[in-house]
């Protein structure tokens, strides 16, 4: 603002008033934005990684083998498939660095559930809070229940929900079915979607319930499944009673006719 009051040498107007003049005379900034990034074209290697500037990032383990293309920014870069955007990470500042993203690799994972616990992936994950403690609560559980391999393999399908839930909802998903026992990625869908239904919904108030609490699984279960009922069996008991005290009335006749008795 102090350098538009400023002259330039002994012109008359000042930057401000020449650019009053000028401004209207100027074309219009073009429809699709100048892309100020540098490109590179680098081939995933086969730790699903591609080397940019001395720095690994990571890439969806698909591309294995394949060229991208990657657009460096000040502070970010893009990797592209084709036009399709696959992957975008905070750009490293220093050499020899490593950035990984946990989602990149969990299609191997999932085949390979051994190699979860020491992955590097995952560490970086922890360190930027993307896999929190209720996470680790859930997997504690599940492999004591199912095992380590299942057990594992069981989280992994909970991080593959991450894709369509908000990292948000299915940390409560995860805390909820875990009060419930319920280790399945099933039951955690279920009540991710049950806590980001009752963000968009005023909360309903039901016997036993306050405003604003979280229904456990089993309690769900419990007020929306029907108490199984013995009425029809009861009928089916009254019938063949009915049944058989006919059929032995009609067995007593034929052997003992009335003329006889």
């Amino acid at each position: 603002m102090h350098d538009g009051r400023r002259r330039i040498g002994s012109r008359p107007r000042t930057i401000d008033e020449y650019f009053a003049v000028e401004q209207p005379l100027l074309l219009p900034l073009p429809d699709e934005p100048f892309e100020t990034g540098r490109v590179f074209t680098p081939r995933v290697d086969r730790y699903s990684q591609i080397t940019v500037r001395t720095n690994r990032y990571s890439v969806p383990v698909r591309l294995i083998g394949k060229r991208v293309r990657v657009v460096l920014h000040a502070s970010h870069l893009v990797v592209y498939d084709q036009n399709v955007e696959v992957a975008r990470h905070e750009r490293l500042i220093a050499k020899a660095g490593c950035r990984l993203e946990l989602d990149h690799y969990l299609e191997a994972l999932i085949r390979k559930p051994g190699a979860f616990p020491g992955a590097t992936a995952l560490e970086q994950a922890r360190s930027a809070g993307k896999f929190t403690p209720a996470h680790d609560a859930w997997w504690a559980q599940a492999r004591k229940v199912h095992g380590e391999r299942d057990g594992t393999r069981a989280l992994i399908e909970v991080l593959l929900l991450a894709r369509h839930i908000p990292h948000e909802h299915l940390v409560v998903g995860l805390a909820t079915a875990l009060r419930a026992g319920a280790l399945t990625a099933d039951a955690v869908a279920l009540e991710a979607r049950k806590a980001a239904q009752a963000e968009d919904e005023p909360p309903v108030t039901g016997p036993g319930q306050t405003p604003g609490n979280v229904t456990f699984l089993h309690e769900w279960r419990l007020a929306h499944l029907p108490l199984p009922s013995v009425t029809p069996y009861d009928q089916l008991l009254g019938r063949r009673r009915v049944s058989g005290g006919a059929h032995r009335e009609e067995e007593a006749q034929r052997l003992c006719p009335a003329s006889e008795a």
